[in-house]
């Protein structure tokens, strides 16, 4: 395998250049794109940016849908010694106004959409426009040096939600990311190998995917979004052999009983799911309809990489729904729990972050000499097997998006007619879990479901607003004179099997 120092430059020009990179699957017929055509292209990128005069360490972002140009943004960026930073479109502009100051990004690569979430006055090149100023006349493929990085030298921020109201952004060092590649890269992929991407690049399992496929000179479909007829017809079509992805589009995917049953899925000879929890009822399901393929569920954090988990060392099969046996005994641990085998996951090893950016309190709490507290509760069973039960605080994920509770509970509460709002998950197969919300309103206000779906769409990212929603005049409190939350995911699951949701919205009810 091939040492790599500078993480936007994982190319190995002896393992067959000329073998298929990218299927930019964003037009039709899709684009075929070489590995000699992305790392020239990257290096017009880097060149480009060389030439701007920006320092070593500049943030550049990028604001797109998945396509070929995104990755060899990502990777010129890195190769030529700046920052990476990869934003998350589907958060609000004030949000995305902040990650941009906060990472004191000076440059973007942007698409028509993102283009309309940048400052006017950032400098910045868009995929799709034409003329003497668009990417395609200002990138010049070609050559370029790599520059020379420490190991510790900022390679990419990756913005993640978080309870203080406000994202963190995860700074990840060239070291950080190339040990989880080397320590993830074995038997992940080869250049025979080929998987498919719809998860946004802005995320880890994405972003993650993406290098794997470029460090083992192995060829990926990239799909702009997730579309899942589309995503069943290009695993077919396009002879996909291994697929990264979140459960909740699998079980999207189960619901398209024409495709599954006409469509040719032979190839397909391994599943890894990761980024949300699974239930086992899902994974059997999806192991029925593609009865090929090795399933494995995979557990990372932004903050401590994907390689914690993987394959037995005695070779002992995986238990259902396993996140797998530690890379390494030494570089996990369970505390805080009632028991040996169970508690709070916490993590040392090379990929750890470096820190949240500008929050240096918030970084302390989250590390414990040395090690990072994950805040997900595991079990571990007598073979050594770990198994995700659910987090220490409340956050819950929703179709690979994490939620926190209270940053809707906060942005419902600026509505006029709320005067309380509590947010708990309740079960659901196609997102894992989804936001509910239980809702007293002002004195004397008249309010109706659809509007706080309306003010949570219009005033927060689509994935946090609620699916169902209960009003009551008062809500459960625990013994410590707190909202009773684990009362309300009782009561959420309860009104969902008895259809209740559309009736239990009376005026004097007690949640």
């Amino acid at each position: 395998m091939k040492t790599w120092t500078n993480l936007g430059d994982l190319v190995d020009h002896d393992g067959g250049m000329d073998r298929v990179a990218l299927v930019d699957a964003r037009t039709e017929p899709a684009k075929i794109w070489t590995h000699a055509e992305v790392d020239a292209l990257a290096n017009g990128v880097a060149n480009y940016l060389t030439d701007l005069g920006l320092k070593k360490g500049a943030s550049v972002a990028i604001l797109s849908l998945n396509r070929a140009e995104y990755a060899a943004c990502y990777f010129g960026i890195m190769r030529a010694g700046f920052v990476a930073v990869p934003v998350n479109t589907k958060q609000p502009p004030e949000t995305i106004r902040f990650v941009l100051q906060d990472s004191e990004t000076v440059f973007a690569f942007v698409d028509t959409m993102g283009a309309g979430l940048i400052p006017e006055v950032m400098p910045h090149l868009n995929f799709d426009s034409e003329g003497d100023d668009s990417f395609a006349e200002a990138i010049k493929p070609g050559a370029f040096e790599t520059v020379d990085v420490a190991p510790d030298d900022i390679a990419q921020i990756l913005y993640t939600s978080g309870s203080t109201g406000r994202p963190k952004g995860v700074e990840l060092s060239h070291h950080s990311q190339i040990w989880a590649l080397e320590a993830r890269s074995t038997g992940v992929a080869t250049p025979e190998e080929r998987g498919i991407i719809a998860q946004p690049l802005f995320h880890m399992n994405g972003l993650f995917s993406l290098k794997t496929t470029f460090s083992n000179n192995a060829s990926t479909v990239l799909m702009p979004s997730f579309d899942d007829r589309k995503y069943l017809e290009n695993l077919s079509r396009y002879e996909v052999t291994g697929v990264t992805a979140v459960p909740t589009m699998f079980a999207r995917l189960l619901r398209h009983e024409d495709l599954l049953e006409t469509l040719d899925f032979s190839k397909l000879t391994k599943i890894l799911l990761g980024s949300a929890p699974m239930t086992e009822g899902l994974a059997q399901r999806i192991q029925s309809r593609f009865p090929n393929a090795f399933m494995g569920f995979g557990y990372g954090t932004t903050e401590a990489g994907p390689a914690i988990f993987g394959l037995h060392p005695d070779g002992l099969p995986n238990p259902p729904v396993t996140l797998g046996y530690p890379v390494d005994l030494s570089m996990v641990k369970l505390v805080d729990g009632e028991r040996d085998d169970e508690g709070v996951l916490m993590m040392k090893n090379p990929s750890l972050m470096a820190g949240y950016r500008g929050m240096p309190e918030k970084t302390a709490s989250v590390f414990r000499d040395g090690w990072y507290y994950s805040g997900d509760v595991m079990r571990r069973d007598e073979n050594g097997f770990y198994f995700f039960v659910g987090r220490a605080d409340d956050m819950f994920v929703c179709a690979g998006e994490n939620i926190y509770p209270g940053e809707v509970e906060k942005m419902l509460e600026t509505h006029p007619k709320i005067r309380q709002a509590v947010v708990v998950p309740l079960a659901d197969e196609e997102r894992s879990q989804m936001p509910v919300a239980f809702i007293v309103p002002a004195e004397g206000a008249s309010l109706t479901t659809q509007e706080v779906k309306d003010y949570a769409l219009k005033n927060g990212p689509t994935y946090q607003h609620p699916r169902r929603v209960l009003f009551a005049l008062e809500l459960p409190l625990a013994g410590t004179n707190k909202i009773d939350r684990r009362a309300l995911i009782q009561k959420a699951a309860a009104l969902e099997a008895d259809g209740g949701w559309s009736v239990a919205a009376e005026f004097g009810e007690t949640a």
